[in-house]
């Protein structure tokens, strides 16, 4: 026994030694493996639309957002244009540009078909410009001006060829019009086509084919599109996409709090609170392709201070924008710093900053001669005795007139005296800003459908007789590095151009930008892989709904989820 103490004193120490690095140890907790998931097809995306159907074809859907929203998916253009406003392929999968910038060849591509099998050709897209070009075209008569300049061959059955009477940048954007079938349509006029039952069965190249219209009660409550296997790129994970028509954002906002519809094209200021507070909703915010800004007229000699670039730096300075954002627009605009877009490839983030400064603004105007009298008074004037006092004109809504009222309560703060006065948006246009009769006006530019900035048209001094340089800008360096970014074909070097027209913008401010207004999109939480960027157009949304899904499935070699 007296052997055996030793050793079993030695193994008792060792198990207690044992039995503290374990009780040291953190307990170790097994992480099951989750399955790795991937979108597969299937399910049925509802949206409500604002509005209602008219017809369902791109010649004749441009003054109706509702029905673009749904040819977006039904046709497909040559081209479609990113968020960045680079142009990206879509029927056409190649293109080259001549090294003078006036020749465009395209080819379409070899698997594009129609929804009916038929294949698509240089024919279809031939055909469907004669339609936009022709006596009787229902687009614009600027656009069909623009046609009848262009010279369309065709080379062979998948190649077209298109030749400008000179070098147009911008050319691209002209290329997103939705191609029409010319076995379909080829025989009809355009008179006979506006009437045609080919708008409410439509047949495009589209991601998705149409199904079948929604009847109520005598009228079309919608309309169902399913998923097309033969697209040319990647067919849709959802199989249907159900379309709902409502008369206001309220009413679809009801619609979806009954189930009836999975998303809401427009999100509107009156229901933002509710769909914010809304269990499963998501909201996608998008920057919208408008700019809002105060004009001056430069060349108006009753407010010949508008000449004066510190005059009108000092205006920018004294206007609260992020108040009228926050308090008149509920939050729903971006602060603007120039004509060009932020988040596209031309925009230029360098650009100076021009905040809220009361106290700068005072003094620049001083620094430019304008003071309070020193017999008393609330509007400043300079030596000569000319007073900062104008009239700014603004469009006849209770919006407008809210946001001038704050404009000129602002600049009233520096001693600058505004007057109002509300006019019809045509009557602004056509009466006082074509005609330069105005001193300053508040106004919105919409380049809906325009990625290309091409600023050319409002600032080049070419455009202040007969042109839309309304501010009247006289400016050759601005207006030189218009000219050249809009014949060069060089992306880098356009970029290069715009960038320093920007900088030029900002030093001289031969208008005043105030903000970018913003959509709100809303979409169930059940669908996934949404993405939506900046919008030059409402169907934009829909620029990844081919990677969109509503039903997963395993993948067929899981692999551990970190």
């Amino acid at each position: 026994m007296k052997k055996l103490r030793w050793p079993l004193l030695i193994a008792l120490l060792a198990l207690v030694a044992i039995a503290v690095l374990l009780l040291g140890q953190k307990p170790v907790t097994l992480v099951p493996i989750e399955p790795v998931v991937e979108p597969a097809e299937g399910g049925v995306y509802t949206e409500g639309l604002i509005g209602e159907l008219t017809r369902l074809n791109p010649l004749l859907d441009t003054y109706n957002n509702v029905d673009r929203d749904v040819d977006r998916l039904i046709f497909s253009g040559l081209l479609q244009f990113d968020d960045r406003g680079l142009p990206q392929a879509g029927l056409a999968d190649s293109w080259g540009i001549s090294r003078d910038g006036v020749i465009y060849n395209f080819s379409v591509r070899s698997n594009a078909v129609w929804h009916d099998g038929q294949p698509v050709t240089s024919d279809d897209v031939i055909f469907t410009i004669e339609l936009m070009r022709g006596e009787d075209s229902p687009l614009s008569a600027d656009l069909v001006q623009f046609w009848k300049q262009v010279e369309v061959k065709r080379l062979d059955e998948k190649t077209i060829q298109f030749v400008l009477p000179e070098a147009y940048a911008p050319f691209l954007d002209y290329l997103t019009f939705g191609v029409l079938p010319s076995h379909l349509l080829g025989d009809l006029s355009v008179a006979e086509i506006i009437d045609s039952p080919f708008n409410l069965q439509p047949v495009g190249s589209g991601p998705y084919r149409f199904d079948h219209l929604i009847v109520e009660d005598g009228r079309i409550a919608g309309v169902v599109l399913t998923a097309f296997k033969d697209y040319y790129v990647q067919a849709s994970f959802i199989e249907q996409i159900a379309f709902r028509y409502y008369p206001d954002a309220a009413s679809a906002f009801a619609a979806y709090q009954e189930g009836e519809i999975g998303g809401i094209a427009q999100v509107t200021a009156e229901i933002l609170p509710q769909a914010l507070a809304a269990p499963g909703l998501k909201l996608y915010t998008s920057r919208q392709p408008e700019l809002s800004l105060v004009l001056f007229n430069l060349n108006n000699p009753e407010a010949a201070f508008f000449q004066d670039a510190n005059v009108r730096r000092a205006l920018l300075m004294a206007l609260n924008r992020q108040g009228i954002i926050d308090r008149l627009l509920g939050g729903q605009a971006i602060l603007a710093d120039g004509p060009i877009f932020p988040g596209t490839w031309a925009y230029y983030s360098g650009t100076p900053q021009v905040g809220y400064d009361t106290g700068a603004a005072v003094s620049l105007l001083r620094q430019a001669g304008y003071t309070i009298p020193a017999g008393g008074g609330d509007v400043r004037q300079n030596e000569d005795g000319t007073a900062l006092s104008f009239t700014l004109l603004y469009p006849s809504d209770e919006k407008h007139k809210a946001m001038a009222e704050s404009i000129r309560a602002d600049w009233a703060d520096v001693g600058v005296q505004v007057l109002l006065e509300g006019v019809d948006y045509d009557t602004l246009v056509t009466e006082y800003l074509d005609t330069h009769v105005y001193q300053a006006a508040l106004v919105d530019l919409n380049l809906s459908r325009s990625p290309d900035p091409d600023p050319y048209p409002f600032w080049h001094q070419a455009q202040v007789t007969g042109g839309q340089n309304y501010s009247q800008w006289d400016d050759r360096q601005a207006s030189e590095y218009l000219e050249a970014a809009r014949i060069t074909t060089d992306v880098d070097e356009r970029t290069r151009l715009y960038n320093n027209f920007q900088v030029r913008f900002a030093q001289e401010l031969p208008a005043l930008p105030l903000f970018y207004p913003v959509a709100t999109y809303a979409v169930t939480t059940e669908v996934q892989g949404v993405r939506v960027g900046p919008m030059f157009d409402s169907a934009d949304r829909f620029n990844t709904l081919t990677s969109w899904f509503l039903v997963t499935r395993r993948a067929s070699e899981a692999t551990p989820t970190p």
